[in-house]
């Protein structure tokens, strides 16, 4: 340390050595710069006067002091001069990047695309003509002799505008954003165009001769060079960006340096628009990345921007000023014999204005064409907005440094002081004349003023914010400590809301007269309902429902939608369409070879951003309903743009159905990812909330939240993916084949194709002979006929678990109606003579097979009874009350009353009639049935063919008939068609106690469970051994793969709750504190490895509560709240027996009574 002391520090050796000022003293002006900049912008705030008119007015006297006195600013004075000799390319390369960058990812997106045009041509086009008409204008007026390259060339530097002050006092006023997009993007890209017309200008009057097609060459090379370049490195730093993961400095310090280094690239390496390049970076990110900064993230991003500009900005425009001092005092010779060039300043300046008039009146047809269009009134404000700024200066202060170094013969110096003073006095007489006047315009133009409509929602908020204030005042104002507070002082100091004694006005209140201001208002609500519904996409971004790349696109759908709500009704989904669909490509890999499991990949990928997308959007509009609905209470305007939303949701609605049936696998697992990531979130926040309340120490908490971000990067980079099942899997869980023996379903098995059917195909056709069945696995089939239409078959469809096609294979009769797939379908198919030879393989698989068969008949051809139960519960009932038995001829078929029987095979006459034969197949009635209940007058069947009522019936030739007994169909209220399996309770038998195994589940038929005898008939062995069979498909319809799991002895996690939460039997049990539970204390008492535990646990509970906080309440991914409770006791059930109620809850919509509601095992 004694050592290092004794050193003499650079700048005292350099003092000492009299070499001038110190380079520590540029420091000085920078912080003496910012300082200006601050005072300025804080006295001007609220003024007309733009704080940059300040800050070069600031820069001209600090520089007339430094270079017109003899004393000068000393320190700051070296500083300045440090400052005013810097290389000019220097500067351009600091300061230039930081602006172009902020400016153009500040824009969105989709204004830029619908402005595109409009920017282009007054960037190019326009900059051309500007150039050309100054360049003659000053070649013919000036008198200083200069050529045509030198007069071109200034007319190319001052061709770049800079309308800082004046979009941020358009935002400031609410223009239209059309206006701002305009003025905004065309600064920024005749920024890039200006300066490749001035290098080319530049390089001609260096010396450098080109022709025409070296200047396209030129010009071609450089720009679209530039964009290319731009582009290229936006997708670089885009994916770098994906890898970082809930790191703000690493994020915003990536931005930073990609558009430095892209700009040097540009200038240096590639020879090209380093200005096109960085602009074309920024509407990158702006398009592609702006939803990869979230939250706090976002907003830091946003600050560090916004500062960074506003440093950039108060540097150049002082440092501009001082130069220009610099110029005129160091060359007041020049301007002695000149004195008339501070008139030709102001010539200068009139010429920019009536070029700028020039360029916009010219180009004004096709600005009126393109985009939004442009009225006479904002072309106004376009021709008034034409400021100069940073860039002119920076190219003047580039040229005043090239003349200082080159030969004189080359570029003389007088002409760059010259260009730095012309450059320097029409900035400073843009920002203090238009740049001051702009409010001046827009208020004579009538385009400062808010709309009706948004007055009248402003008004009406202000007494909604005078409520909120009352129900503050009313939790605030008495305390137990201070006692209550003085509501008219309180009141006196929220000056916002003085006046409002006239009482609250609804905004959707029209007098008479006021009938346009209808339609005005729905235009109003429905952008405040899309901005609403943009702002919980940004929510569901923040919270990890969705991805950035479907929050881009449902933000994109919002925009677009904005630009049609004036004569349109909402229509985001619009735009979404093209997204939510089955793969269009399926087809073309269903015909090719790959492998069934690739292709299942490539659609399941695709479903899941669709089940993103459908379950988003539905989210999004009910918050947004719900808020403006809250807001606006039940206004007819309010009422109308809620149902417009309720309309749109429809259609994914139905997706989402349609996926649910089809792969439910992929909702499982969007909601797994989504509730992981949301558990997650609430871990790291309540870690951070620990520490906060003092409760942790820094150390502790960052060891404990590291846990958790290496959670959450596992999570974004391995996410559960969706396993979907094995062929054999699929094929043992379905009822048919998953009822049979082993050795029969195997080899039966490997002959199954299997195939996926996309939504309208035909399964089979009416008429058409059949080849085989069909095994649904997932999906939804709907049945059409063109003789057994009937109108109470509002629901004719069949889904997982059914088997199409097996009666019409067994009885080998032609298909009796179609069967078209109305969802994607994964199903299996299996020929007919597979299942034919199953018949002679045992007399109880034949009856079972012909049992299946009966379904399928059963919804068909009595859909008023039997269309609305389920395949479980047709299973169930057929286990339970039905009997089919072979008749021979002669014999006698009696129903009884409350029964139904169906002829499967073979012909009977009514004993009534003997002349018509009843042919199967037909549905069979007792002559005592209450028809009214079946209502077979008024259907559109022929009944005389279908439905047939008689108290006996004689059997013609071998026949086959299945009765449904005690079925209950003199039910006034229909028993049958409530979802709850009541055929089980409303039959006239007293109900049979439960079983120990399904207590609470359904009534399963106990003979079926019970020790057989040792003396068997061989049809009562067939009847047990087919009882058997179904019974076992009634399992599997139900619990499918999960029949053979076995109940685990230990106790499951998962339990309910004595208390009135419903939770879900599929949601972790939170254990609740006892009351002498000790609450968490301080670490430091514990021991620090204690009090770790503790947080963990405390962790672990959050977890939980998290979890059912999350899945609780309805969402698009969930069909219904499930509302399940268990026994009183309170206990753990097994993962069977849970799931069994869960299952039974879902299909049935019953568990039993309460006291069933507890584990069996």
């Amino acid at each position: 340390m004694a050592a290092s002391a004794e050193v003499p520090a650079p700048s005292d050796a350099g003092k000492a050595e009299g070499e001038g000022p110190s380079p520590d003293d540029a420091v000085i002006f920078v912080g003496i710069s910012l300082l200006l900049g601050i005072g300025s912008r804080h006295l001007l705030r609220g003024t007309r006067v733009p704080y940059t008119v300040a800050l070069l007015t600031l820069g001209i006297a600090l520089g007339s002091i430094e270079y017109g006195t003899s004393g000068g600013l000393g320190k700051l004075g070296a500083g300045i001069r440090l400052w005013a000799n810097i290389n000019p390319n220097l500067l351009l390369s600091v300061f230039l990047p930081a602006l172009l960058f902020e400016s153009s990812f500040s824009l969105e997106v989709h204004q830029i695309k619908r402005c595109m045009v409009q920017m282009l041509l007054l960037a190019g086009p326009g900059v051309l003509i500007s150039t050309f008409f100054l360049g003659v204008a000053v070649k013919i007026t000036f008198p200083y002799g200069w050529d045509w390259k030198t007069s071109l060339l200034l007319g190319g530097l001052l061709s770049a505008t800079d309308p800082v002050a004046v979009v941020a006092l358009l935002k400031e006023l609410g223009a239209s954003k059309k206006l701002n997009t305009i003025i905004d993007g065309e600064s920024l890209m005749n920024d890039g165009t200006a300066i490749v017309v001035f290098q080319l200008f530049y390089q001609m009057v260096l010396g450098r001769s080109f022709n025409v097609g070296d200047i396209i060459k030129f010009l071609s090379q450089v720009a679209l060079g530039a964009v290319a370049l731009g582009i290229a490195f936006g997708i670089i730093s885009v994916l770098w960006l994906g890898f970082i993961f809930n790191d703000t400095v690493i994020e915003i310090t990536l931005t930073l340096a990609v558009s430095y280094i892209a700009f040097f690239t540009a200038q240096d390496a590639a020879e090209v628009s380093g200005v096109l390049t960085v602009m074309t970076l920024g509407m990158f990110y702006s398009a592609f990345a702006r939803t990869a900064f979230k939250g706090d993230g976002q907003r830091s991003l946003h600050h560090f921007w916004e500062m960074v500009a506003y440093i950039a900005n108060t540097l150049i425009f002082i440092l501009s000023g001082v130069v220009i001092a610099e110029a005129v005092l160091n060359n007041d010779s020049h301007f002695e014999r000149h004195g008339t060039s501070w008139g030709y300043v102001i010539l200068l300046y009139v010429f920019l204005q009536v070029s700028r008039i020039v360029v916009v009146g010219s180009l004004f047809p096709l600005l009126q064409y393109f985009g939004y269009g442009l009225t006479w009134k904002e072309a106004i404000i376009l021709v008034w907005a034409g400021l100069r700024g940073t860039v002119a200066l920076a190219l003047a202060l580039a040229v005043k440094r090239a003349s200082d170094n080159l030969d004189q013969s080359i570029l003389k110096r007088e002409l760059g002081t010259l260009f730095l003073f012309f450059t320097g006095g029409t900035v400073f007489l843009t920002l203090i004349l238009n740049g001051s006047t702009v409010q001046f315009f827009l208020k004579l133009l009538d385009m400062d003023k808010l709309s009706t409509e948004k007055i009248r929602i402003l008004n009406y908020a202000r007494y909604e914010m005078l409520n909120k204030a009352l129900e503050s005042f009313g939790d605030l104002g008495d305390d137990e400590e201070l006692g209550p507070a003085d509501w008219p002082t309180v009141r006196r100091y929220i000056t916002c809301l003085s006046n409002l004694d006239e009482g609250q006005i609804h905004p959707h209140n029209i007098g008479e007269g006021e009938s346009y201001m209808q339609m005005m208002n729905l235009r109003d609500v429905r952008v405040r309902f899309l901005n609403g519904v943009q702002a919980s996409y940004w929510g569901m971004l923040e919270e990890g429902r969705i991805t950035q790349t479907t929050a881009t696109l449902l933000m994109r759908s919002v925009d677009e939608a904005m630009d049609l709500v004036a004569n349109d009704p909402l229509c985001d989904w619009k735009g979404l369409k093209s997204s939510v669909h089955f793969p269009y490509y399926y087809r073309f890999l269903q015909v090719s070879k790959f492998p069934q499991r690739l292709i299942t990949y490539f659609t399941v990928e695709r479903l899941e951003s669709a089940c993103y997308i459908c379950a988003a959007f539905l989210r999004a509009h009910r918050v947004a309903r719900r808020q403006l609905h809250d807001f606006l209470g039940e206004s007819a305007i309010a009422t109308a743009v809620i149902n417009e939303s309720n309309e749109e949701g429809e259609e994914a609605r139905k997706f989402l159905e349609d996926v649910r049936v089809t792969f439910p696998q992929v909702l499982r697992v969007v909601k797994t990812r989504q509730v992981t990531y949301s558990i997650l979130k609430h871990l790291s926040e309540y870690v951070q909330n620990l520490e906060q309340v003092g409760l942790l120490e820094e150390k502790e908490m960052f060891h404990l939240d590291d846990a958790v971000q290496t959670d959450f990067k596992k999570l974004l980079r391995n996410p559960p993916m969706v396993k979907m099942p094995k062929i054999s899997e699929l094929l043992s869980s379905h009822p048919l084949l998953g009822a049979l023996p082993s050795a029969i379903r195997e080899p039966l098995g490997s002959s199954t194709k299997e195939t996926m059917k996309l939504h309208g195909v035909n399964l089979y056709r009416e008429g058409s002979k059949p080849t085989g069945i069909w095994l649904i696995s997932t999906g939804v089939v709907k049945w059409t006929s063109r003789n057994l239409t009937n109108k109470h078959s509002l629901h004719p469809i069949f889904s997982h678990g059914s088997t199409l096609g097996l009666y019409e294979v067994l009885i080998g009769k032609p298909y009796i109606c179609n069967m078209v797939t109305d969802s994607v379908v994964h199903c299996f198919f299996i020929k007919s003579e597979k299942i034919l030879s199953l018949l002679m393989s045992d007399p109880a698989i034949e009856d079972f097979l012909w049992q299946e068969s009966a379904i399928v008949i059963a919804k068909i051809l009595l859909p008023q009874i039997f269309e609305k139960m389920s395949m479980q519960e047709l299973r169930g009932l057929i286990a339970e009350r039905s009997s089919m038995n072979k008749y021979i001829r002669g014999e006698v078929v009696e129903i009884r009353p409350k029964s139904i029987g169906f002829l499967l095979e073979g012909f009977i006459k009514t004993q009534n009639d003997q002349e018509h034969l009843i042919a199967s197949p037909a549905v069979l009635l007792s002559s005592q049935t209450d028809q009214s209940f079946i209502d077979l007058e008024s259907s559109g069947v022929n009944s005389l063919i279908v439905c047939h009522a008689a108290s006996r019936y004689q059997v013609e030739t071998r026949a086959r008939v299945m009765i449904f007994f005690d079925i209950g169909v003199s039910d006034a209220d229909g028993a049958l068609q409530k979802r709850s399996a009541s055929w089980i309770t409303q039959s006239g038998e007293p109900q049979r106690p439960l079983s120990k195994e399904h207590t609470g589940l359904l009534s399963w038929p106990e003979h079926l469970y019970k020790a057989t005898g040792h003396h068997l008939s061989p049809n009562e062995s067939i009847k047990q051994s087919t009882s058997f069979l179904s019974a076992k498909a009634v399992e599997l319809s139900i619990y499918g793969s999960m029949v053979n799991v076995r109940c685990s002895p230990r106790r499951n996690i998962l339990t309910g709750s004595t208390s009135n939460h419903s939770h879900s039997l599929s949601y972790p049990r939170v254990p609740s504190r006892t009351t002498n539970a000790r609450s968490l204390v301080s670490v430091q008492s514990e021991g620090r490895e204690r009090g770790m535990l503790k947080i963990i646990q405390a962790m672990n509970l959050k977890a939980k509560n998290s979890l059912l906080e999350l899945i609780l309440p309805v969402d698009s991914l969930s069909a219904r709240p499930l509302e399940l409770e268990l026994g009183p006791s309170g206990d753990a059930m097994c993962t069977f027996c849970t799931t069994a109620l869960l299952l039974c809850l879902i299909i049935l919509g019953t568990v039993g009574d309460q006291s069933s509601r507890q584990c069996s095992c």
